[in-house]
């Protein structure tokens, strides 16, 4: 039977969802099932949820922003003989004393809609209607655009981008195709290379066909084809020395858009935008 762990919030729940999920990876094989709770900014519904997490036996993950609230759970938990771990309450009380200043405990406030949201929403808009190429006339407003051919994690990694407040176009290259013209229009700076090695890349472009239920007559999916357009994207490379050129090989999406956001902000195109925690 899996075990169960509670994750008490008073607001989203994702922060403390997500550093459980976090710690929980480094646990093979076992079984446990988080279940969370979020907004839970009463006394009596936090005070239910305890004992419910005290008859289960549950281990119990607080996110509670308000003092009230984060006294009164310490107080249940130890009351009722529960296991607890509180993810943000240690750091709040930190950063007061290093501050010197007084928290406004407050939930949500991360998740406020304020400038950077709207900024977030503008950026997911404007990447999905440029992407694969779409609207070539658009990429001079972009902040950072993709190059590479293709299933080099283009759209995947323009999205997670995008989340975080980046304006992003994506541009396939095509073998014996040229780019659009409006490529060499845009800061080259802000043009970043992505490539891959030619197995990986036949083995995702195979699993891709057998999705698509595709026939074999194309050649998207064959070794030699693959060779010849990372040799045409990699020629391409050469001539523009400004682009960086990304290998994504078995790499996580996180771990080649914090390369991206590394070089943007060391290039001065702008700071970084978005929560750390997304990245």
């Amino acid at each position: 039977m899996s075990r169960p762990i509670f994750v008490i919030s008073d607001g989203t729940g994702e922060t403390a969802d997500r550093v459980t999920r976090a710690a929980l990876s480094q646990f093979e094989g076992t079984k446990v099932q988080v279940h969370l709770f979020p907004n839970v900014v009463e006394r009596p519904t936090l005070e239910r949820i305890l004992k419910q997490a005290a008859l289960q036996q549950a281990f119990v993950v607080t996110s509670l922003v308000s003092a009230e609230q984060r006294t009164f759970a310490n107080e249940l938990s130890k009351a009722f003989r529960i296991l607890q771990v509180d993810v943000i309450g240690n750091v709040i009380t930190g950063l007061s004393g290093w501050l010197d200043a007084t928290p406004q405990n407050l939930p949500g406030l991360l998740h406020r809609a304020d400038e950077a949201y709207f900024r977030r929403i503008e950026a997911v808009e404007f990447t999905v209607k440029v992407d694969d190429g779409k609207e070539p006339r658009m990429l001079k407003q972009a902040d950072i655009v993709l190059v590479g051919v293709s299933r080099t994690s283009k759209t995947p990694l323009s999205v997670f981008l995008a989340y975080k407040g980046y304006k992003v176009a994506n541009v396939p290259l095509v073998l014996d195709r040229d780019p659009p013209k409006e490529l060499w229009e845009v800061n080259q700076h802000r043009v970043f290379a992505l490539t891959i090695d030619p197995e990986s890349l036949e083995g995702i472009r195979k699993q891709r066909l057998r999705t698509m239920r595709a026939g074999g007559a194309t050649n998207y999916g064959q070794l030699e084809y693959i060779h010849a357009e990372l040799e045409y994207s990699e020629e391409l490379f050469r001539k523009n020395r400004t682009w960086p050129v990304i290998n994504v090989t078995q790499k996580a999406l996180e771990e080649t858009a914090g390369t991206i956001v590394n070089l943007y902000v060391e290039r001065g195109l702008g700071s970084a935008v978005g929560e750390i925690g997304q990245l």
